[in-house]
């Protein structure tokens, strides 16, 4: 994500909600790890294969996006958010925090956009305004190499099923 593609105000996690895990639907999981946008815009991708970088929303916030990036594969390795590419309408996405709390989210939306065409489509994807969402995001497409890697962005977004958590 760049500085062009960064939404203009974001709503913090509750105070104590730590991170936890994200399950994807074939079985594929990462430990998520908090992140912050850096000051040109970028959101930074966790160096580990097992983690995916969360910014943005708490989890069961009632508005706005909860952006969880991954790598779809480093270092030789598949990740879990190559499952992205293979992801369908209705499968569920569950994600635990620290404190065992579990939400599960359904995906309403799959997108496979160029890296150039991001910047578009950023502040109705990552915003902190509307109904509450997970927003998924990995590379893949062709491989360019340099800063950019993979040419595309595969991008899930997910609605809650319920509106309150669950004892793992």
């Amino acid at each position: 994500m760049t500085a062009s593609s960064a939404p203009t105000t974001v709503t913090t996690p509750p105070p104590g909600q730590r991170p936890g895990t994200i399950r994807l639907a074939a079985g594929g999981s990462a430990r998520l790890v908090r992140r912050e946008i850096t000051p040109d815009g970028t959101l930074p991708i966790p160096e580990s294969l097992d983690e995916a970088a969360w910014w943005g929303v708490g989890l069961g916030a009632p508005n706005g996006a909860a952006v969880l990036s991954g790598h779809v594969n480093w270092r030789g390795r598949t990740g879990p958010f190559d499952e992205l590419w293979r992801a369908e309408r209705g499968q569920p996405v569950t994600i635990s925090d620290a404190a065992g709390l579990r939400w599960t989210y359904r995906v309403t939306e799959i997108l496979t956009l160029h890296k150039d065409e991001l910047p578009r489509h950023a502040e109705r994807l990552f915003n902190a305004r509307g109904p509450h969402r997970v927003v998924l995001v990995t590379c893949g497409g062709d491989f360019v190499g340099g800063t950019d890697g993979y040419r595309d962005n595969r991008i899930v977004v997910a609605e809650p099923v319920s509106p309150q958590a669950h004892l793992n």
